[in-house]
């Protein structure tokens, strides 16, 4: 059975700080911390909401953290303005490693997926529009479930859609909670560390191996 890879896509494949052009001409120089600030709250109410079981899709969780983000930094964008970076959120471009290094793991046989927390439209949008959405075979989404990764019941459902075991499987992302919650599952994690003041979180679960970039995962697959 051909290997199956299941690439997380939000900060893995594509650049969620890819509205930070928009950002800086709405905001100037507040634009980098304002954008990790609704990066790390989008991500911190999906986390909250499945612990909670009250499910809300994740572009809900993104409209919300984006209001946090003008509430914590007392910038007080206008309804237009925030629909011009929402509307930028469904067509973020992807990282400039992915292209090449989808391509090359495809060429060696690897069955490759999205999974991701986003809805399947959504996804499907991103991917097009990124121009990469030829190299999956499928996109499998937590909105299905009406829940987010960690909860172990995703990387259960992933299994289910893509005909595949856990030990045949690999966890691609960028994301320490998500590599740890898919090793907890069963499967292999690799983790693309995108930057180098990264932190893998310093649990007893630990990535299967480390790369910098897609390219660079081919490598270590292999290895």
């Amino acid at each position: 059975m051909a290997t199956t890879l299941a690439f997380d896509v939000y900060g893995t494949l594509i650049n969620t700080h890819g509205v930070l052009s928009l950002l800086e001409n709405m905001i100037g120089d507040k634009a980098q911390n304002f954008s990790n600030t609704w990066r790390e709250k989008q991500l911190e109410y999906s986390f909250r909401r499945g612990l909670m079981q009250n499910y809300v899709p994740f572009s809900v969780c993104t409209k919300q953290a984006l209001d946090y983000a003008c509430l914590a930094h007392k910038t007080p964008l206008s309804d237009d303005q925030k629909q011009q970076l929402l509307e930028q959120y469904k067509i973020l471009p992807a990282f400039d490693d992915v292209k090449k290094g989808l391509e090359q793991l495809k060429a060696q046989n690897y069955r490759l997926f999205a999974f991701s927390n986003g809805a399947a439209d959504a996804v499907n949008t991103l991917l097009e529009t990124a121009g990469i959405s030829d190299y999956f075979e499928g996109v499998v989404s937590a909105d299905d479930m009406k829940t987010f990764k960690p909860n172990p019941g995703v990387y259960s459902h992933f299994l289910r859609e893509a005909s595949s075991t856990g030990a045949n499987t690999w966890l691609i992302s960028s994301n320490p909670f998500d590599i740890t919650g898919a090793i907890s599952h069963g499967m292999r994690g690799a983790w693309i560390k995108r930057s180098e003041d990264s932190i893998f979180d310093p649990w007893e679960i630990q990535p299967t191996t480390t790369a910098t970039d897609l390219v660079d995962l081919k490598a270590k697959l292999v290895s």
